[in-house]
């Protein structure tokens, strides 16, 4: 009987914790408020995101209403099966006005990680970091049934299952480019944005791989799903 009444009373007491971090932490912080595309980047966040994964309703419901907003434009694809099945999966076509050098298959949290990167960071610092308005990410692909740097025997890459995303550089109103090849090392306000945007963007994925982390990425700077917070 006594056990019987402990065990509800901790009920109640972690139910009345829960309803009360719900309505006075902020969401970014609160695990128990939905995510939304407006929330920052903090390690709850990144958490939500890959519980997305789980939760492939929900997720596309959250791209919707970034399509909504004109932060985003996709199309859903059919399922896939073979070495490297997918399931879930939309094709990014554009982050609203600002264009890609091609459309490309993503896993749905990393089509709406890559969005809320896109207009909560990369857009704003190419306004304050580089004076003009970002208008264009070039990329290197999404989706390749590999292992990792294609190695024999190696696990999977994330690339597999279209859920990291190579940005090789960016075009701004202005009719600049930024290569990250050229433009890591190159000095002046190309050097700072790139810099710049790949440390903000790091809190929006698990993990973000840029040319410091090895020559394989030279020219590039890998954002995935996997992991929580690697950023090198």
């Amino acid at each position: 009987m006594v056990k019987g009444v402990t065990i509800v009373i901790g009920m109640v007491i972690v139910a009345a914790t829960g309803f009360w971090l719900y309505e006075r932490v902020p969401a970014q912080y609160n695990p128990f408020a939905p995510l939304s595309i407006d929330d920052p980047p903090t390690l709850v966040t990144r958490y939500k995101l890959r519980a997305l994964a789980n939760h492939p309703q929900a997720c596309l419901a959250l791209l919707q209403q970034a399509k909504q907003r004109g932060q985003l434009n996709f199309r859903s694809v059919s399922d896939t099966t073979g070495n490297c099945p997918l399931t879930d999966t939309v094709r990014v076509q554009n982050f609203g006005s600002v264009a890609l050098s091609s459309s490309f298959l993503a896993s749905c949290p990393l089509a709406l990680s890559s969005t809320m990167f896109v207009h909560q960071r990369a857009v704003p610092l190419a306004q304050s970091e580089f004076g003009s308005r970002l208008t264009h990410i070039n990329h290197l692909g999404s989706f390749a049934c590999r292992n990792i740097y294609n190695r024999e025997g190696a696990r999977l890459s994330e690339h597999a299952t279209a859920d990291a995303l190579d940005i090789s550089g960016f075009g701004f109103a202005n009719q600049q480019q930024i290569s990250i090849l050229k433009g890591w090392q190159a000095g002046g306000k190309g050097q700072e944005y790139l810099h710049t945007v790949f440390e903000n963007g790091c809190p929006f994925f698990g993990n973000a791989l840029g040319p410091d982390y090895n020559a394989a990425h030279a020219d590039h700077f890998h954002l995935g799903m996997r992991g929580y917070g690697l950023c090198r």
